[in-house]
């Protein structure tokens, strides 16, 4: 188990700047050949830290919609059912939750009418309060300076430090911070595959 250095930094920041960057390019930025960049990158996927590679499309271009942020206070118990809504919404391009409870989204309303919005968009009592800003631009620019790994125990959910191990256990990467919990979980693993292939050859009543 490494730490998360400055090369993968280097190499997170220019796939988040550009995900189709060359190896080649990428390479050189960080003093590498490109198949090392490339394993690198396999491993960052590996251990999830990139778990995807992704379109990030301006749908200004493609449709019309008033840009507006949305600041809803959800009604008791609601928090869960208005994230799902939103998140089902096609006019919501971000979604996010703050500290205090409350759901904030960007979307670009098509009519400007936010009031009819959410009347169509939330079930009745999800919304308590509202606030809506009018926004006239936006940029996002994401950074990975100052980061560092934050990653779990498979095993205890403690977080993984130095001196933490990791193995691949059933064909997958996993993260242990000590190799107590590697063990735990690694006969926790195969009882499950002994107990899993003695049903398969179980005759049927």
């Amino acid at each position: 188990m490494r730490d998360l250095d400055e090369t993968d930094l280097a190499i997170l920041q220019a796939l988040m700047n550009d995900a189709r960057r060359p190896w080649a390019d990428i390479a050189e930025t960080v003093d590498l050949s490109p198949p090392a960049v490339s394993d690198r990158v396999d491993r960052l996927q590996e251990l999830g830290v990139i778990r995807r590679f992704t379109l990030d499309v301006d749908r200004s271009k493609l449709r019309e919609g008033v840009p507006v942020l949305v600041t809803v206070e959800p009604g008791r118990d609601a928090v869960d059912d208005c994230r799902e809504a939103f998140r089902a919404a096609e006019a919501v391009e971000h979604l996010f939750t703050t500290a205090e409870g409350d759901v904030v989204c960007y979307a670009r309303i098509p009519d400007g009418d936010v009031r009819r919005w959410l009347a169509r968009t939330v079930d009745d009592g999800v919304v308590a309060d509202y606030e809506v800003t009018l926004l006239t631009g936006g940029e996002w620019t994401p950074s990975v300076g100052g980061t560092g790994f934050a990653l779990t125990c498979a095993e205890c959910s403690n977080t993984v430090t130095s001196e933490g191990t990791t193995a691949r256990i059933g064909g997958e990467i996993h993260q242990f911070c000590c190799p107590s919990c590697e063990a735990q979980f690694e006969a926790r693993y195969e009882r499950f595959e002994a107990g899993a292939s003695a049903d398969a050859e179980r005759p049927d009543s």
